[in-house]
């Protein structure tokens, strides 16, 4: 019988804690890092090992999988001090998951490779319902032959997994993604506002609208969520903020405007001034209706 790949997961927040229980699930051996370790308690009861370092998760892995905040974050994470390529086997991947750079990546895969370690980025979209539900979609950039290698670990966690070009090219797409993924909200949040202003219940609105030529993920996963008032966090203002800075600077890169991103951080950046950093996208409503008072 043929035993399954064993796996460091580095990274326990909203998206990376039910990306580890999936896997852990799933039968692979799990070995887990997080900077704040309770988050990992029930994941060690269930059977996971829990690591005090990315390198102490790293040892005899032929996968390990890092989701964190940033660009600088994962290069700590897998390059630092303590960072997992310490630890690491000679033909190891390594499979970044966070949203960060194109340039990013395509530095980590150039300074890994010295170590003889494969890299693919592999940025996600599906938000935190796609994590637990594990039907995350999943863009990966590197080589043809890794992705496939590592298909079946992303088999567990996705349902849409596509190879999209070299290293960076995951990090591109996610750019693209996240494009449509603002605009797509500030639309819903417009609607919402007019509904409202014009006596009609959301909900009412967000099930017919959802029916026909306006449905998308953003209108049915965060409309509901704004017309109960419910800003916790799946995705937080400040990840989104980041991740259009990402987008505007790869369109600085290339001489193009992007006028609709470019409104979506303007409106971040409000909130972000009343304390909204934390709360989660949907918050976007709020500084909309602000600036319509």
């Amino acid at each position: 019988m043929q035993t399954k790949p064993r796996i460091a997961f580095i990274g326990l927040g909203i998206m990376g804690l039910p990306m580890a229980w999936h896997l852990l699930k799933a039968g692979f051996p799990l070995t887990v890092y997080n900077r704040t370790a309770s988050r990992a308690s029930d994941l060690v009861r269930a059977g996971a090992r829990q690591a005090a370092t990315p390198a102490e998760a790293a040892p005899g892995a032929d996968f390990v999988i890092s989701i964190v905040t940033d660009g600088p974050d994962v290069e700590q994470v897998l390059l630092g001090p303590d960072g997992a390529v310490h630890g690491a086997q000679h033909g190891a991947v390594f499979i970044d998951m966070s949203t960060i750079s194109p340039e990013t990546a395509r530095n980590l895969a150039d300074r890994l490779s010295l170590h003889q370690i494969e890299f693919l980025d592999a940025p996600v979209s599906g938000g935190d319902v796609g994590a637990r539900n594990a039907t995350l979609t999943i863009m990966a950039g590197g080589k043809q032959d890794v992705f496939e290698r590592a298909r079946p670990v992303f088999e567990v966690l996705g349902k849409r997994l596509t190879h999209v070009g070299p290293a960076g090219a995951g990090q591109v797409v996610k750019a693209c993604n996240q494009v449509v993924t603002a605009v797509n909200l500030l639309a819903v949040c417009e609607a919402l506002t007019l509904a409202e202003k014009n006596g009609i219940d959301q909900q009412t609105m967000i099930h017919v609208l959802a029916g026909g030529a306006s449905q998308s993920w953003s209108l049915e996963n965060m409309g509901p969520r704004i017309a109960k008032g419910d800003f916790t966090p799946g995705f937080m203002v400040k990840l989104l903020q980041k991740d259009l800075n990402i987008v505007l600077s790869l369109a600085r890169r290339h001489g193009l405007a992007l006028p609709g991103a470019t409104l979506v951080q303007r409106f971040l950046e409000d909130n972000v001034a009343h304390g909204e950093a934390t709360e989660g996208s949907q918050a976007l409503y709020k500084a909309l209706k602000r600036a319509a008072e």
